[in-house]
């Protein structure tokens, strides 16, 4: 009877808690952008794109009230203040600049960028202009972020800028399918070299005031100033600098310290604001205005861009792109020669150096109209996290665990937790999912597949934390040692929970410190070779490694991962010998492969699979039980006369030991319900794995076997670490 009385009690003071604050019953499946405002935490990259830098964000990871997704930004940056200490801004207009990345619903584009200049020392967003140097930082974050399938190579991104409702294609460097950043192109304005991101404008012109000439004129007069206000990428006034009584090399401290020339220079760009039809631009930062004097030679011009009320340190991408034009086109007050038709590179220098930007013009004279413009940036990932938000910058209450705790007694609080604390508390932040190998390779690929559809399932965004190194121990390690909260959990597979520890002893337990999660599936194993060895078959190659041993190396994913079990044990069953090459995953050792640097490799077919159908390796043999499906024509180790190799990967989600079982559970039922979808399947076996789901119990009893299974493969082929 005191056990039935004090069940009744508590769910007194549940249905108390329900009446009093409904919403709490469906704090789990409430939005990750609700869930990040509520808690003032969201997930941010932060980048240096062009000559500018700050934090891109997926559209999900931001309020959804725009009011609310301003103060947000506001309080990123730190704009209420001149030095912006308080936040991830740098005390100029170039480092207060925010891009905000979605998948896109305009037909034939893949993302939506809608870019935020953010205020310096005042409260303020405007998402009425572009940047064209962040937008060179799209594609990358969009790719990473999984809105875009990387191609092998290069990958080109259709950008919609939201802004000015523009196409722009972002072409950036993917070799591998994932995106580098180094590279040997260098930018003026930003130190060292990085890898060239090809911006290709398709229709910028005339797209926030419907025309490249807004005023129906090629040059005005303001202030009895001759100016252009064109609108070609970006809204300018431009203005020559002699009419200034100024060289137009002047630099942008010795502008800046000009104050009367600053008065006259915005009163001509507010005038000029009214004339294309943009209103009262006194609050505003477009038109931009610019000051134009002699290139260095026909093909350029020297530009000093104003961001509007301070000399812009180098110049903004678009704010080139509109130079360029008004320089290209005939008729403006920058005209070069007459605009003549064709594609031609024009040169706009500016204080740190110069931007290269190639325009194709359409007829001649009058009739003289752009067709497109490209020019290159750069663009690098300088970290990737949770940004904290302060409390101050947001005008509404903040609605959450603290209102919660203020309207319910300690004591109410604590018969809360003890009924249902997890169905209250988690999740209540961003999930880590921790890759063990590096991004691009299929264990990758496939976290991000997962991670997509798992992430709006439990109400967070799931950030993918690619941790290569030590065979996967890094790794493990790291989520062995996290706080086991079902926020940090692991994509573990064969080589982190069976093979790497069957071969050496590591400052982790597979077993004992971790909780398993559920399986997600198998890949078998396949044996490729770089399509110019001379090797007909498995039976020639083993005819020729007899006859010379050590013909031939084999490039693995480190010691103590399928690729090095499964090529020892074709060299054990074949008594056969081959120099073994280990990587820091199967990514490099898949491109050194392909390369030529090694000439065989045993990886998983869901790596290989996509270089298989490229041609830029061979197909020799399925190291498994059956042939695939993918590859019919393939036969297995087995049936080409090599018997004992059998490799079969296999995947799986983990979380840190402890981790408490109603998360535990959560996290199966929400796994197994991704790995149902139709779409998440065809895509996994589309690369050549087999999807299947199981209990956490099954999962761990299979940690349990392949440990026995792989420690008697080490005994029997005298494996070592080294």
């Amino acid at each position: 009877m005191a056990i039935l009385r004090s069940v009744s009690r508590r769910c007194s003071l549940m249905l108390s808690l329900h009446q009093l604050i409904p919403k709490m019953q469906f704090s789990f499946a409430m939005p990750a952008s609700t869930i990040a405002a509520m808690n003032r935490v969201i997930p941010c990259v932060l980048m240096r794109a062009g000559t500018s830098r700050g934090p891109f964000f997926l559209r999900d990871w931001l309020p959804a009230d725009e009011t609310a997704r301003d103060e947000a930004l506001i309080g990123a940056i730190g704009a209420s203040d001149l030095l912006q200490v308080d936040g991830v801004g740098g005390g100029s207009t170039l480092t207060s600049k925010v891009a905000i990345v979605s998948k896109s619903a305009e037909p034939g584009c893949d993302v939506d960028y809608l870019f935020a200049q953010v205020g310096v020392g005042q409260r303020s967003v405007d998402t009425r202009p572009n940047c064209g140097n962040m937008l060179s930082g799209v594609a990358p974050f969009a790719i990473e972020q999984g809105l875009v399938g990387a191609q092998d190579g290069e990958t080109t991104v259709r950008v919609f800028n939201v802004n000015t409702r523009s196409r722009i294609d972002v072409t950036v460097l993917t070799p591998e399918r994932r995106v580098s950043y180094d590279g040997e192109t260098g930018i003026d304005g930003v130190a060292g070299t990085a890898a060239p991101i090809r911006l290709n404008f398709l229709d910028a012109w005339g797209a926030v005031t419907g025309s490249v000439f807004p005023t129906g004129q090629r040059i005005d007069l303001i202030d009895g100033i001759e100016v252009t206000c064109i609108d070609a990428a970006m809204p300018l006034v431009v203005m020559r600098a002699h009419d200034l009584g100024l060289s137009g090399r002047e630099s942008p401290a010795e502008l800046d310290a000009n104050l009367a020339l600053l008065a006259r220079i915005e009163a001509i760009r507010v005038a000029a604001g009214q004339a294309m039809g943009l209103g009262d631009v006194s609050t505003s930062v477009v038109p931009k205005p610019v000051i134009a004097s002699d290139g260095d030679d026909e093909n350029s011009i020297t530009s000093r861009y104003f961001t509007p009320r301070r000399c812009h340190a180098s110049h903004a991408v678009t704010g080139a792109i509109g130079v360029a034009t008004a320089f290209a086109l005939p008729g403006t007050v920058v005209s070069g020669d007459e605009g003549r038709p064709g594609a031609r590179v024009i040169s706009v220098l500016h204080p740190q150096g110069r931007i290269d930007v190639e325009v194709a013009i359409d007829g001649a004279g009058a009739d003289a109209r752009i067709q497109r413009a490209a020019l290159v940036r750069t663009a690098r990932k300088i970290l990737q996290g949770e940004l904290h938000l302060p409390p101050y910058v947001f005008t509404k209450p903040i609605e959450g665990d603290r209102p919660m705790k203020r309207l319910i007694a300690p004591a109410v609080a604590a018969v809360v937790a003890a009924t249902s604390p997890m169905a209250m508390a988690w999740p209540d932040k961003t999930i880590t999912l921790v890759v063990p190998t590096a991004a691009g390779g299929g264990n990758d690929a496939m976290a991000r597949t997962i991670a997509q559809k798992l992430g709006p399932l439990l109400g967070q965004t799931i950030i993918i934390d690619n941790r290569a190194g030590a065979n996967g121990a890094i790794a493990s390690e790291f989520v062995a040692r996290a706080t086991p909260d079902g926020h940090t959990l692991m994509f573990g597979y064969i080589a982190t929970h069976a093979m790497n520890p069957a071969l050496q002893k590591l400052r982790y337990d597979p077993v004992t410190d971790f909780a398993p999660i559920g399986l997600v599936g198998y890949s078998p194993t396949l044996m490729v070779a770089n399509g110019t060895v001379p090797v007909k078959d498995v039976k020639d190659l083993v005819a020729q490694l007899k006859a010379k041993p050590d013909k031939y190396t084999y490039a693995s994913a480190g010691n103590g991962t399928a690729p090095h079990y499964a090529a020892e044990l074709f060299k054990l069953s074949t008594g056969t010998v081959m120099l073994g090459i280990p990587y820091k995953g199967a990514a490099p050792g898949i491109s050194d492969t392909i390369g030529g640097q090694t000439q065989f490799m045993f990886p998983s077919l869901f790596t290989a699979l996509p270089h298989v159908k490229a041609g830029k390796l061979r197909a020799l043999a399925v190291a498994g039980p059956k042939r695939s499906s993918l590859l019919p024509d393939v036969p297995t180790l087995k049936e080409a006369g090599v018997d004992g190799v059998d490799v079969q990967q296999w995947y799986g989600f983990f979380a840190p030991a402890k981790t408490p079982k109603p998360i535990i559970d959560q996290l199966n039922k929400a796994l197994n319900q991704v790995l149902a979808d139709k779409e998440i399947i065809k895509r996994i076996e589309d690369h050549g794995a087999d999807v299947e789901t199981g209990t956490p119990e099954q999962l761990g009893a299979l940690v349990k076997s392949e440990l026995v299974k792989w420690k008697g493969v080490v005994q029997r082929a005298k494996l070592t670490a080294d």
